[in-house]
């Protein structure tokens, strides 16, 4: 498995607030069916590298839809086989180290 962290950002202008855009996205990786987590500054999805990347596609795109004509998507994806990772296993794990 791996986990991504992505952040899909309309660059149209507007008020300033965008959280009904990413409620619309939220919506979308509901229906993926991948494991997410909405944080503050984006979102961590787990799933294999071909699932994340289709879903980033799928997330970039679904701006363009709902009227953006301009959208910056910002990913990291951390692909390890060596063992199985999840949403907030790397958090726990620091968090033993300080203890």
């Amino acid at each position: 498995m791996a986990l991504m962290d992505i952040s899909v950002i309309p660059l149209d202008g507007g008020s300033g607030s965008l959280s009904a855009k990413v409620a619309g996205l939220q919506r979308l990786l509901e229906q993926s069916g991948l494991d997410y987590k909405l944080n503050d500054m984006g979102t961590t999805v787990s799933g294999t590298a071909e699932e994340l990347f289709a879903v980033a596609e799928k997330l970039h795109g679904h701006l363009f839809t709902t009227g953006s004509e301009r959208v910056y998507t910002v990913l990291k994806i951390d692909d390890r086989r060596d063992k199985d990772v999840g949403i907030g296993g790397k958090i726990a794990s620091v968090e033993r180290k300080m203890r």
